[in-house]
């Protein structure tokens, strides 16, 4: 069966564990959101996910489609079908929007795609994401403000079309009309069957997309795991008394 497990994962930065026995399974065909207060160490499992050399896992294993990916490069991630939107994308001065685009897609998808078919293949997504068409000749998110960022990372992720999309706080920065764009979009991923894995501290984007499950993550451990109503009740009362709540 195609999932995306996260097994006992104990993982490190610089001396200091942050995971510390992590367990979850995504499946395509629905949304998990991730929450938990700042630290609990959201962002650290999206970053594990995709391989990012600064952490360290001592113990534990990331299964992908019944394959073991715990030590493979990130581009090999990305070309099995993961994808990452950061919470806070990297400004690269020198290359356009456009030409990475056109190269991570042609990379991804094995295919030499032109510039002229490429635009009009892009074309039609950035409008309905409200992204100038300008936008494809400015450096990549230099200068962009952080809606503008969280957009042209919603971007990728339509075009790209991954198996599995992790997005680290993709509402951050963005005003209620923007949220409902991305939220209305990422629901179109799920209903092509994808699994997409929602790390927020907000229960605003869940009013434009229903999570099927929700874990709440606390110390670096799942502490709680339900459905939308969980989310609900987390919006309602709060991380701090609920959590005080919980017997680990």
């Amino acid at each position: 069966m195609n999932k995306l497990e996260i097994k006992d994962l104990h993982v490190s930065r610089e001396g200091k564990e942050i995971l510390k026995g992590l367990n979850i399974e995504i499946q395509p065909g629905k949304v998990y959101a991730l929450m938990g207060p700042n630290g609990a160490g959201k962002s650290t499992l999206s970053n594990v996910i995709m391989g990012h050399p600064k952490y360290q896992i001592t113990k534990g294993k990331i299964i992908l489609d019944g394959t073991d990916i715990t030590n493979l490069p990130t581009n090999e991630r990305a070309k099995k079908g993961l994808f990452l939107s950061f919470q806070y994308p990297t400004e690269i001065p020198g290359v356009t929007l456009g030409n990475f685009l056109r190269t991570a897609y042609n990379n991804l998808k094995g295919t030499k795609i032109g510039v002229l078919e490429f635009y009009q293949k892009i074309k039609e997504e950035m409008k309905k994401l409200d992204i100038d068409l300008s936008f494809t000749k400015r450096y990549l998110n230099e200068g962009f403000s952080g809606g503008e960022k969280k957009r042209a990372e919603i971007l990728q992720l339509i075009l790209f079309q991954p198996k599995y999309a992790i997005l680290d706080e993709c509402d951050s920065g963005l005003d209620i009309n923007a949220i409902k764009t991305v939220g209305e979009n990422i629901q179109k991923l799920k209903d092509e069957k994808r699994a997409i894995l929602l790390i927020t501290h907000y229960y605003r984007i869940l009013n434009y997309i229903t999570p099927d499950v929700v874990f709440i993550i606390k110390e670096g451990k799942i502490v709680k795991t339900g459905d939308a109503d969980l989310a609900k009740e987390i919006e309602e009362r709060g991380f701090n008394h609920y959590l005080n709540e919980v017997q680990l």
